[in-house]
């Protein structure tokens, strides 16, 4: 049969090896989903597919062995799992309005781990309505603290929740539990001195190591929740490479509009005559200012914030060279 691929796969199906047969791609923003939908989820996979589902590295469902043919009747099944996005956009029986900006996944987030330092599903469903639908190829994730389980280093943007340590002098019995713990750790940026606790703000990311090891309560997390955002990470075939510091003590409004910001920077300087380009590419192309410059612009920045004013990318190239030499 002769089909659309650009509309297939615009729709959130994917292109597979079968003949004939293609896979369902169901967004799941924050990795969270009510129970209530899996009923939705396995009626079509047995219905339509082969009766299994796929868990993406994405933490989106993908249902394998779909005939073209069906994709109008799934299309109207799945619209409850599309409203529950909560987006602002007109409910319809055609499915998914958009499928390049990747699902947002997120690691569980402050509702179920002791160290993370926000509720990462909230954040990640923020991100869900500020940038879906849309067709650039984007990837985002969100962790609850710098242990970075869900690998925020290898995304787009990768959101890093931090907190801004609180100290009470009062509490504090000198035990030295938080300074050995993050010397052994994190960075080693609490140091005693005159039986108190001093943090070093330049070696400190925020990452609560040090209240959770509290034995009575001195430290504490800010009320004001903060990010740290890293860009341009990627696997694939050209250039692999790990997420960088872009941003450090950023305010949730920054971080949302930073990403907004950037599809209009992707639209104005994306290579059209290629099928696609990851972003990471455009920047290497125009350069980090550019880009600082113009994902900035009408940010209104909050006072603690940090920014890059220059990144240096490493990553490794696939090229012989003297690492590798033939065994026969």
């Amino acid at each position: 049969m002769s089909i659309n691929r650009k509309k297939i796969t615009k729709n959130a199906y994917r292109i597979t090896k079968t003949r004939g047969k293609t896979a369902l791609r169901i967004r799941v923003p924050g990795g969270h989903l009510e129970a209530e939908f899996l009923t939705i989820i396995k009626s079509i996979a047995e219905e339509y597919g082969d009766g299994t589902v796929h868990l993406t590295t994405r933490q989106g469902f993908e249902v394998p062995f779909i005939d073209f043919e069906k994709i109008p009747e799934i299309n109207k099944k799945i619209r409850p799992l599309i409203e529950s996005l909560g987006l602002d956009i007109e409910s319809t029986d055609y499915g998914y309005p958009a499928a390049g900006t990747r699902n947002i996944s997120a690691c569980i987030g402050n509702r179920v781990c002791p160290y993370a330092n926000d509720d990462t599903t909230r954040l990640a469903k923020t991100i869900e309505r500020a940038c879906y639908p849309h067709d650039f190829h984007f990837k985002i994730a969100v962790t609850g603290c710098p242990n970075d389980c869900i690998k925020a280093h290898m995304q787009d943007f990768g959101i890093i929740c931090t907190t801004e340590p609180h100290y009470d002098v009062s509490r504090c019995i000198s035990c030295e539990a938080c300074v050995k713990n993050c010397k052994k750790k994190v960075t080693g940026a609490l140091a005693i001195k005159n039986f108190n606790i001093e943090r070093d703000t330049d070696k400190c990311i925020g990452c609560g190591e040090c209240i959770l090891q509290c034995p009575t309560g001195a430290w504490t997390r800010s009320p004001k929740a903060y990010y740290r955002m890293v860009i341009m990470g990627r696997t694939g075939k050209k250039n692999p490479r790990l997420a960088m510091p872009f941003i450090k003590w950023a305010s949730e409004d920054v971080i949302v509009k930073v990403i907004k910001n950037t599809y209009e920077f992707v639209d104005r300087y994306i290579d059209r005559t290629l099928p696609k380009e990851h972003i990471g590419y455009i920047v290497d192309r125009v350069g980090y200012q550019v880009f600082k410059s113009e994902v900035l612009k009408d940010v209104e920045l909050n006072k603690e914030i940090q920014i890059a004013e220059n990144i240096q990318w490493s990553g490794y190239y696939y090229k012989q060279d003297d690492q590798f030499h033939s065994i026969y």
